[in-house]
């Protein structure tokens, strides 16, 4: 199935889709939600960055997110 936005964007620039944070920052919360689920069902555990150290947090505490969130 073809994706109506990426034809879109086959007329735009890279400096034109560079502009386009929201899109750009819903692919990043989109490619996190991701990893953290590979992570979670491989039983391993993930680095985060709180109060100016790293903190490992285990699988069974990575939270659970629906596969595709409401817009």
């Amino acid at each position: 199935m073809i994706d109506p936005l990426e034809t879109a964007d086959r007329d735009l620039t890279p400096a034109e889709r560079a502009r386009d944070i929201p899109r750009i920052q819903e692919a990043l919360r989109q490619a996190v939600r991701e990893a953290l689920r590979d992570h979670k069902r491989a039983g391993q555990s993930v680095a985060v960055w709180r109060d100016g150290r790293v903190v490992w947090i285990p699988p069974e505490e990575i939270p659970d997110w629906p596969a595709d969130p409401p817009q």
